[in-house]
């Protein structure tokens, strides 16, 4: 510890914490890194698959998440170790770009970091085996576009589209319902498709969650629903041809930004304010009606004398609507947001076919239904189940079918899962390591193994005997040149993917096999890491 002084003479300790951190370097460095890795693709390895496990996750203040969802499980875990959250990272990445696939991209990238493990201790140098990796990736990926095959999404009613959104569902807790759920979500997709541009924009479908009724009774509503009903009981609860006022600022008198108080000292000045405050509300209301509005969503609230003014006034109103919603039913009904009441013209006023209260249960639970919106098509799937944790994990999964639809509107080549196609690379690529004479020849076939860890976690998972369905699979592959030769997780009698229609989006394929290989690279190159001593 030392003394000493900024450039204005003020002193300041230094602290000498040196000592306290502790060093890795070398061996010890890569293969700390890769145990801490490993240890996460372990935990969601057991995960992986149409009979994957799922996990039971508690925060520190008690609420219990039961999901599937590799990047939910990954972002919950207490993660310590800088590395280790390197995978956290990875799981999110796939999560944003793709949308589905979150846990296999860490299970891979787990199995890579193994087979680097074995390579370390041969005394392979970590650059020839993160050249290696690359090298079998590129070999990986352009063989995926080899087989990949083009469906198409318009026939049939769609079924590709619904037959996909089936196998991002069939590992979650839904499963049992994936059919219906599986077309409830292409339909919202289908609905807000601009399918000539091959662009969707997902935040048109907003996923609206109510605990309540069983997984059956989840519906799409061609609409926008916000969980809020009209600010007074008495108030009418549909409004036809409606001409929606959007307001961010509250239905009250503004306040004064001064630190003075207002003395009030008689009864008559008491009056006078209250006048002055009835007027205020009058002329808010009044510059509203004025406008042609016939209802007004309000981002803020209001007090019972606006209230009382507004039913007055026969104005329909909805406080503490969530910024959210603001912004969608702006996008939908062509609204212009309103920040202050003088701003108010007839040009800002959203145009919508109804707004309506709707009831749910016997609870009394009320939402509202903004449908036949004036420019988009914006869509709400309303999702219900018997408990919180089985409507947030459905929520989950819809997301991922959502994004899987998206992705085959976008680009609508598919390989074939069940492992397969992990399978058909690791062959293309043990293939490609016989004509590479360098040291890099030992990565290239681990990076085939670790291809082949993937068919081996699915058969592990599902109570098969994982060497013996990957080594048949395999050897029907080259037998019969077929590269939809899987896992028969399902126990249908056929190992043929294609016969089972089980698939999955190229771009999600290619995604998992590139991002794992980036990782595994940069956690390949870390020699030298300085913590703190609990580290």
């Amino acid at each position: 510890m030392s003394l000493a002084f900024d450039d204005y003479g003020r002193p300041y300790i230094i602290l000498r914490e040196q000592g306290s951190k502790k060093r890795m370097k070398g061996l010890e460095a890569y293969k700390s890194n890769i145990l801490a890795a490993k240890a996460i693709a372990n935990t969601l390895s057991s995960s992986l698959g149409p009979k994957g496990m799922d996990k039971m996750l508690v925060s520190p203040d008690g609420d219990v998440s039961v999901t599937n969802d590799g990047a939910t499980i990954v972002e919950k875990m207490e993660i310590q170790h800088p590395t280790a959250k390197l995978l956290v990272e990875l799981s999110q990445s796939q999560d944003a770009e793709i949308g589905d696939g979150t846990t296999g991209v860490v299970v891979l990238a787990g199995k890579l970091l193994e087979q680097a493990l074995t390579l370390l201790d041969k005394g392979i140098h970590p650059l020839k085996i993160s050249d290696g990796f690359d090298r079998a990736c590129d070999v990986a990926i352009k063989h995926l576009e080899n087989i990949s095959e083009e469906i198409d999404i318009q026939a049939n009613e769609h079924e590709a589209l619904i037959q996909a959104a089936c196998t991002a569902l069939g590992s979650k807790v839904v499963s049992k319902r994936k059919r219906e759920l599986g077309k409830i979500a292409v339909t919202a997709v289908l609905d807000v498709a601009d399918l000539g541009r091959k662009d969707v924009n997902l935040d048109l479908i907003k996923i609206q969650t109510k605990t309540g009724g069983s997984v059956e009774d989840t519906r799409l509503i061609s609409g926008i629903l916000i969980d809020k009903d009209m600010s007074h009981p008495q108030m009418v609860k549909e409004v036809n041809d409606a001409k929606i006022c959007l307001l961010t600022c509250p239905f009250e008198p503004p306040k004064p930004k001064t630190k003075h108080n207002i003395n009030i000292s008689s009864a008559e000045d008491y009056k006078k304010l209250y006048l002055q405050e009835q007027q205020y509300f009058v002329d808010m209301v009044k510059l509203v009606k004025d406008s042609g509005a016939n209802i007004a969503l309000c981002q803020w609230g209001f007090d019972d004398e606006a209230n009382h003014l507004l039913l007055q006034n026969n104005l329909p109103a909805v406080r503490w609507v969530s910024g959210t919603d603001v912004e969608l039913i702006a996008m939908a009904t062509g609204a212009r947001i309103i920040p202050r009441f003088q701003e108010i013209t007839p040009e800002k006023l959203g145009k919508a076919g109804s707004v309506k209260e709707v009831q749910f249960g016997t609870s009394n639970e009320r939402m509202l239904v903004i449908e036949n919106c004036q420019c988009t098509k914006a869509v709400t799937i309303l999702i219900r189940g018997g408990s919180q944790m089985i409507v947030d994990e459905a929520k989950r999964s819809i997301h991922d079918a959502i994004c899987v639809i998206r992705n085959l509107i976008k680009d609508n080549r598919i390989v074939y899962g069940g492992g397969s196609a992990e399978l058909a690379c690791a062959i293309q690529v043990l293939q490609y390591a016989d004509e590479v004479s360098s040291v890099e020849q030992y990565a290239i076939r681990s990076f085939a193994d670790a291809l082949e860890g993937i068919p081996s976690c699915l058969a592990d998972n599902c109570g098969l005997n994982p060497i013996t369905s990957v080594a048949q699979a395999k050897a029907r592959q080259l037998q019969e040149n077929n590269h939809r030769i899987g896992i028969d997780c399902m126990e249908l009698g056929t190992t043929d993917m294609k016969e089972q229609r089980i698939y999955e989006t190229l771009s999600s394929k290619k995604q998992q096999i590139q991002l794992a290989t980036q990782v595994v690279k940069m956690i390949l190159k870390i020699d030298d890491v300085i913590a703190p001593d609990d580290y």
